[in-house]
């Protein structure tokens, strides 16, 4: 019984942890990098359709990606989702490719996108320590109506503890991390 429910707890904070990921890939670095477009919905025929699956990317140099429409007609609805985005990139197309080049980032932006980074890494631990909280109020409920005894719930508690304390961590690594990728000039 108890297993079941931490096992259900890892993955809820397994799918925090990779969400946390998805997040971070957004967040610009001073490198051209196609994650910062996962977020890019496009009005294709009337339905808002991610961007990844409208087009390929190339990376060009440090500052340039090569954005190329499976779908040539897509290229100006491609084009204005890209300029309406929060990325700040500046889309050329030349009739059949878009050409992102992304701008040199200043120290202030670069410290506001750190911010950023902060603020995420906060958001998705709550979320692990909110997983953790439902799942002790379950174990406690189990413990009270006598389906487990008090020894195994207080050993699935630490179990738990150990869960939540290593997905926190795992957390912090990844802000740490993309807080260097941000600050490297």
């Amino acid at each position: 019984m108890t297993a079941e429910n931490l096992v259900e707890a890892e993955q809820q904070m397994e799918r925090t942890l990779e969400a946390t990921r998805e997040d971070f890939a957004g967040v610009r670095t001073g490198r051209a990098n196609p994650g910062l477009f996962s977020k890019v919905m496009v009005d294709y025929y009337g339905t808002y359709t991610p961007l990844q699956q409208l087009a390929s990317f190339t990376t060009q140099d440090a500052r340039t990606l090569m954005i190329a429409p499976y779908d040539v007609s897509a290229l100006r609805n491609i084009e204005k989702a890209l300029s309406d985005s929060e990325v700040g990139a500046n889309p050329s197309n030349d009739g059949k490719v878009i050409r992102v080049v992304m701008p040199e980032l200043t120290e202030e932006r670069r410290k506001e996108y750190v911010k950023l980074v902060k603020t995420k890494a906060e958001d998705h631990k709550v979320s692990v320590r909110n997983t953790r909280r439902k799942t002790k109020e379950t174990l406690d409920k189990l413990v009270k109506d006598g389906e487990i005894g008090e020894d195994e719930g207080a050993r699935a508690e630490k179990e738990l503890d150990a869960l939540t304390r290593r997905f926190t961590d795992s957390i912090d690594e990844m802000a740490k991390n993309k807080e260097q990728e941000l600050m490297e000039v």
